[in-house]
């Protein structure tokens, strides 16, 4: 099993995961030419798509690949049914089968109400909840809800693979060094990306869980991190931490 990453439409992922039958599955098409392209160009029968949310620039790719491939199979959260397409409504807990691998559905909401994740072949799709380095917007769904998402995804093993639904890496680190300039994990790993950044390299995803712990400070949101509280002026009770993550995703809202 395998995974071509696309970089499209200047920060978006779309993601192709193919077994040695050339079957395939496409995670949050947001666009149909590259996608297109590699199907042709290796020869890929499309079996399903895997919707993470509604928005448009993670679903507009269906429609053209629909058209060649009619028989796809689509899943995602129960908002996306308003698009015209046959879809399979998903939704936390929910399990099925893709070929021939289990694919479990993860609830992860806060940048929608229903958004959702797919844990496959111990790969996390995090549609636009996590990043690298960081947290996607709070849109439609609730900021506590998404603290929670961080939460659940924190509990995977550490050498999970996570697959974000957009490249912001350096930017994210970038605002991190602006919360705490002096920490040991972000300015090591701020180095490498710009290093990299320099060499014209975009693509910094996958990403496993045991860096994000390193380097994501939206999973330190906790009373455990003095740094973080402090920086953030913000001091909760036990039970109410979701509001250090609140103060940081805000601050991240106003960061240039």
């Amino acid at each position: 099993m395998k995974i071509i990453t696309i970089l499209t439409l200047k920060t978006n992922y779309i993601w192709v995961i193919y077994n040695q039958l050339n079957e395939c599955i496409i995670v949050d098409p947001g666009e149909f030419v590259q996608v297109l392209k590699i199907l042709n160009k290796l020869k890929l029968i499309l079996k399903a798509i895997l919707l993470t949310h509604n928005h448009h620039d993670h679903i507009n790719g269906i429609y053209e690949l629909i058209k060649h491939f009619p028989n796809v199979q689509i899943y995602g959260p129960i908002d996306i049914l308003n698009t015209g397409t046959k879809l399979v409504t998903v939704s936390d807990k929910d399990e099925f089968f893709l070929l021939n691998k289990k694919v479990m559905v993860i609830g992860l909401p806060g940048h929608t109400l229903n958004h959702i994740g797919f844990y496959y072949n111990s790969w996390l799709f995090t549609g636009d909840t996590l990043f690298s380095a960081g947290c996607g917007k709070v849109q439609t769904g609730l900021i506590r809800h998404m603290y929670q998402s961080f939460l659940k995804i924190q509990c995977f093993p550490e050498n999970t693979e996570l697959y974000p639904g957009h490249e912001y890496t350096l930017s994210n680190l970038n605002f991190a060094l602006s919360i705490l300039p002096e920490d040991p994990e972000i300015v090591k790993y701020n180095k490498k990306i710009t290093t990299l950044h320099r060499r014209q390299q975009r693509i910094f995803a996958p990403m496993t869980l045991a860096l994000e712990l390193k380097i994501n400070l939206f999973f330190r949101c906790n009373n455990n991190n003095k740094n973080l509280k402090y920086a953030l002026n913000c001091f909760p009770k036990t039970g109410k931490e979701w509001k250090i993550f609140r103060n940081l995703r805000n601050k991240k809202d106003l960061y240039p």
